[in-house]
């Protein structure tokens, strides 16, 4: 008998997105031969969702769950937004957020995590792509915890409880009353919704992203003076420098945001008074932001294209 691997398994997943015991005993089957696997899953049905992965899953839903000092948000996708009103979607996507918190945040460890009726989470939405016929991907999670303090979730324009399109969580670390800190949580979870925020500090902005923005910075600097025909001393356009990256991390960083609520404070003053009010210190731990369908590459119809093919030309 073949050896069966774990990374045949994962190809034999990825090609058909049966289960992970699905796709063992297809290979027990096939003597570990991958395409004789595939066959053996299309004769029991196992591979019905194969032919739809091709297609570009960008719709969905969004889950926020917490419970207790940790929370999770989960991204699962579909083609089209009309399955995010399907009951049987919204039920997998809020029951793989449940499982989830008890994950430490990998998303294809939640692949593989037990779900029901002897199925893995990637299992049970296999068999949901049969029954509902669109392409559907689990494509992310994740999870923050504090040792003592909240994690409070926010759903920005909620379909159902837990799921939407925006979800955001946001940790933090305190020994202070829990009530008031849950309130302060909250707003700064819709803070995070509406600002979209990078990175938690100033340290956090990823190297490549500040160097860009830098040589942006020069480059508009270069033009204003060759538009001008003035050259500026170095110390002017230093503090010129200084000034649109501070701008910059305004924009992007959350601590340096100005809150939503009072644009004339920043995330970190805000969590400074209301440390000084709750009578504990609050450190701003960690947050989470998840939007529908960002970063994926959307397929462009060529709609002349279409309407030729539709008239057989």
């Amino acid at each position: 008998m073949a050896e069966i691997t774990a990374a045949a398994v994962k190809e034999l997943r990825e090609k058909t997105g049966a289960g992970m015991m699905d796709c063992k005993k297809a290979l027990s089957e096939a003597a570990g031969d991958i395409e004789k696997a595939v066959d053996w899953l299309r004769k029991k049905g196992l591979a019905s969702a194969a032919k739809k992965a091709g297609r570009v899953a960008a719709q969905g839903l969004v889950a926020v769950k917490t419970a207790g000092k940790e929370g999770v948000v989960v991204e699962v996708n579909s083609e089209t937004d009309f399955v995010s009103k399907n009951e049987l979607f919204q039920n997998f996507v809020a029951s793989a957020a449940e499982i989830a918190l008890k994950g430490n945040g990998d998303v294809e460890a939640l692949k593989t995590t037990a779900f029901a009726d002897g199925k893995d989470v990637q299992g049970a939405l296999t068999d949901l792509i049969a029954k509902i016929g669109e392409n559907m991907n689990l494509r992310r999670c994740a999870k923050v915890a504090v040792n003592d303090g909240v994690v409070v979730g926010y759903m920005h324009g909620a379909i159902a409880d837990g799921l939407g399109k925006i979800g955001t969580l946001v940790a933090l670390e305190s020994t202070g009353d829990k009530a008031a800190l849950e309130k302060l949580a909250k707003n700064l979870a819709m803070h995070v919704a509406a600002a979209a925020p990078v990175c938690l500090n100033v340290a956090d902005v990823p190297a490549e992203m500040e160097a860009r923005e830098k040589k942006v910075v020069e480059d508009q600097i270069k033009e204003e003076q060759a538009k001008t025909g003035k050259t500026k001393p170095a110390e002017v356009i230093e503090k010129m420098m200084i000034g649109r990256i501070r701008k910059f991390h305004e924009e992007i960083v959350l601590n340096e945001q100005f809150f939503i609520m009072d644009d004339k404070k920043k995330i970190k003053d805000v969590i400074a008074e209301a440390a000084k009010e709750i009578g504990a210190p609050v450190e701003l731990k960690a947050f989470v932001r998840f939007a529908l369908g960002e970063g994926i590459e959307k397929k462009q119809e060529d709609f002349a294209a279409e309407v030729a093919a539709a008239a057989g030309k």
